[in-house]
């Protein structure tokens, strides 16, 4: 790789974070209250959201690109460490930058660097969300590496892998999926419990764009193995579960959120109360505590398959790096489990206790 392209491709992840922040800037967007309070006056935070806009805008301008041969279609795969190196670099300095700018919580240095001190940062009260933000650049940059790295299989390839394009799809459609159900992110986890430090940031800027593509990133360049043609089925079908489960559970609380008397997919919302707080039992909530994680996992492992299914078993090495991803889901968000369940044991006192006792299960039915 020669110095010039080294530059640019250091470069690269800059202009691109530059560029969709300036389509989420510039592009219509919806005005909406979240589900998330300001700690300081009590009203519902603002937000701004148009994900569903900046996703195929920035496609666009990556087709475009390509189309005039003024940026290789496969670019992103070319260029692809010295971009990991510069976004590593970009998550720090953001990292540094939004802990620095708030005051301490009261503990150690390390823990306010790693979890951060900012809960829900805002500019202009709404008009640019931080977390929010964070996901918008993670989710779009993991599409445009996806698009990459099959425009360089597509061009470089002997023979067309399907079961490379089935990654593809599933990828692109985790990105797309999220940004369509973006109202509903605002009633999760991360929105109301997490702080924006260097997990958060450092994890959006680099994490989620980068390792997330892991999968392609490894087999790209693999040949077609002619898999059965039943097999890739098979492969679809566990990731649509695992989306059901995931898009299901969170669209039946977000509904219970905001229209607590209907129903859900002919769901009707069952619940218990202690007279000042209700939790839902009835529906994916009542399979398990957090059904929506098993579905994040899920999806991961179908992905994963893909790959690991013709790399070890036709005649390929071992590629055993493709169960990162859904390891580090499992890691994630099992330990997540455990925290939530810290944090609902605080806000619901015994009520939590009764609904342990109604929905038995942490995260997989029957099993934990």
């Amino acid at each position: 790789m020669s110095t010039q392209m080294l530059i640019l491709g250091f470069l690269t992840p800059l202009i691109a974070y530059a560029v969709i922040t300036l389509l989420h800037i510039i592009l219509p967007a919806r005005k909406i209250k979240g589900y998330v309070k300001n700690e300081k006056t009590g009203e519902l935070l603002n937000y701004r959201i148009n994900g569903i806009l900046v996703i195929p805008a920035s496609i666009l301008i990556w087709f475009l690109l390509g189309h005039f041969n003024i940026v290789p279609f496969d670019w992103l795969y070319r260029v692809r460490w010295p971009s990991l190196i510069s976004a590593i670099v970009i998550g720090l300095v953001f990292s540094f930058i939004i802990v620095l700018k708030a005051p301490s919580t009261g503990k150690s240095f390390l823990a306010d660097f790693w979890f951060g001190r900012l809960i829900n940062p805002q500019i202009k009260n709404g008009f640019i969300d931080v977390k929010m933000w964070l996901y918008l650049i993670g989710a779009v940059m993991l599409q445009l590496h996806v698009l990459s790295f099959a425009a360089h299989h597509w061009l470089t390839a002997e023979s067309i892998n399907p079961g490379i394009l089935l990654g593809v799809a599933m990828s692109t459609w985790f990105c797309w999926e999220y940004l369509i159900f973006e109202r509903v992110h605002l009633y999760t986890y991360d929105i109301f419990a997490e702080r924006v430090g260097f997990k958060l940031g450092w994890g959006c800027l680099v994490f989620y764009p980068y390792f997330y593509a892991i999968t392609l990133w490894i087999t790209i360049n693999e040949n077609n193995p002619n898999l059965p043609f039943w097999l890739l089925i098979v492969f679809a079908l566990l990731f649509l579960i695992g989306w059901t489960f995931t898009r299901g559970a969170n669209m039946q609380k977000y509904f219970f959120k905001i229209a607590p008397e209907k129903k859900f997919l002919c769901i009707k919302p069952e619940t218990i109360t202690d007279g000042k707080h209700s939790l839902l039992v009835s529906g994916y909530w009542g399979m398990s505590r957090h059904i929506n994680y098993l579905g994040e996992i899920l999806q991961a492992v179908a992905i994963a398959l893909v790959a690991f299914v013709y790399g070890a078993g036709v005649g390929y090495p071992l590629i055993l790096a493709v169960w990162l991803y859904p390891l580090y889901y499992v890691g994630l968000l099992f330990t997540r489990a455990v925290d939530d369940g810290v944090i609902c044991k605080a806000k619901y006192g015994d009520l939590w206790d009764v609904y342990k006792k109604r929905v038995k299960w942490r995260v997989i039915p029957f099993i934990f």
